[in-house]
């Protein structure tokens, strides 16, 4: 084991923050953690999304993944580059994203079904949103407003991208098909967000197609506006260490600003909640800062941990996730949908190995952890071959 981790801390290059990567690889592996579970009917509550209003820690991983996205695109530079022209590198990574996005959408057959009809149900019933589809559209979006726009500018742009799509939800009012018109509403199926989703992207190319009055995608069109401004604030606190110095006062001084306007988002963002329910379905503005506050006070730990005081080898590991992060969501994504594609008797691989491996032998809801852990065990050995091979897949 310890040669192992000497083998990961030696290919990190010099002059690189650690906690960056750190942070990408706990938030890629968190996200194949909880999409990976052996049971869906058996999941336990912090590793499962809120119901509706309300958070829980698996809420905080996709806006920690938007957030170190753009606290990426502000390190990429350097203290002293400036930021590059939007050109087709941004947009080639973007589309790739998108791509890949749909790519996962499409890849599903039903084998267990001599009727099922894969052309109608996937892909003339394509879901167009996902959340490697927010990704690519978060980033190219927040490539140009990084470009065009100063440091104020930028503070500007992470509240109103916020605020802009909640007033609209609060004040626009829409119909449904019968006539019947409504405003201000925030239940499930039944808001702005979700009304303005069925008609962009159809009722049949959302995930909630059977929400009512209104089916919609909790990846919608609207939210990924919001979503932006996590993007956008992760920029911020790039832009933060990017205008400090790289003494080891600085860099505590640093370590605490991080800290504080962490707290700080979180405490406005929980206290706002009677007001402006946190709900990562609706991206709500009070959302935004309670995951962008969770996120920044991970930031400042890590950066404290292995930045300042160098204590790596613990968490060396989650670098081979980190580097490799988009690959290890495709390669969750595909291996998750053969587990469910490959009969095995009247269930599924998946079911099988659930029903007859883990449950036995962990129970239920362990059984179910178990399968989840195990699975990122293997994925992480699949990580580790690239990453002692310098095989970094970029999009």
């Amino acid at each position: 084991m310890q040669r192992h981790i000497n083998d990961i801390l030696q290919q990190v290059p010099s002059g690189r923050l650690m906690s960056v990567d750190l942070l990408r690889g706990l938030a890629i592996a968190a996200m194949v953690l909880v999409n990976n579970p052996g049971s869906w009917s058996y999941v336990y509550a912090p590793m499962a999304h809120a119901e509706w209003h309300g958070w829980t820690p698996t809420d905080v991983i996709f806006p920690l993944f938007l957030f170190v996205v753009g606290l990426s695109m502000v390190l990429s530079c350097g203290r002293s580059r400036p930021f590059p022209a939007v050109g087709w590198g941004q947009w080639s990574r973007a589309l790739k994203l998108f791509a890949l996005g749909l790519f996962l959408a499409v890849f599903f057959y039903n084998f267990r079904d001599d009727t099922y009809n894969w052309v109608q149900d996937r892909l003339e019933g394509i879901r167009w949103m996902g959340v490697l589809q927010r990704i690519a559209l978060v980033y190219i979006l927040c490539c140009y407003l990084v470009r065009w726009l100063s440091l104020p500018g930028l503070v500007i742009a992470a509240v109103l991208c916020s605020l802009i799509p909640w007033l609209m939800m609060l004040f626009l009012p829409y119909q449904n098909a019968a006539g019947e018109t409504f405003q201000g509403q925030l239940a499930f199926g039944n808001h702005f967000s979700a009304w303005l989703d069925q008609w962009l992207l159809g009722a049949e190319h959302v995930y909630y197609r059977s929400a009512e009055p209104f089916p919609f995608d909790p990846e919608g069109v609207l939210t990924t506006f919001a979503a932006a401004s996590t993007c956008l604030l992760g920029v911020l606190a790039g832009l933060v260490w990017k205008h400090s110095a790289a003494d080891r006062t600085s860099q505590l001084r640093l370590c605490r600003n991080w800290a504080l306007g962490g707290a700080a988002m979180l405490l406005v963002g929980q206290c706002l909640h009677p007001l402006v329910p946190i709900n990562k379905a609706l991206w709500s503005p009070s959302f935004v800062l309670v995951t962008a506050g969770v996120s920044a006070l991970l930031l400042s730990g890590l950066y404290y941990l292995v930045d300042i005081r160098e204590r790596r080898r613990a968490l060396a590991p989650l670098l081979v996730f980190g580097v490799n992060a988009i690959a290890l969501f495709m390669l969750a994504g595909v291996v998750g949908r053969l587990l469910i594609m490959l009969p095995v008797g009247d269930t599924t691989l998946k079911g099988w190995l659930f029903h007859t491996v883990f449950q036995p032998l962990f129970g239920s809801y362990g059984g179910s952890l178990a399968f989840a852990v195990s699975s990122l065990a293997l994925f992480y050995l699949v990580m580790w071959q690239m990453y002692r091979r310098r095989i970094i897949w970029k999009v």
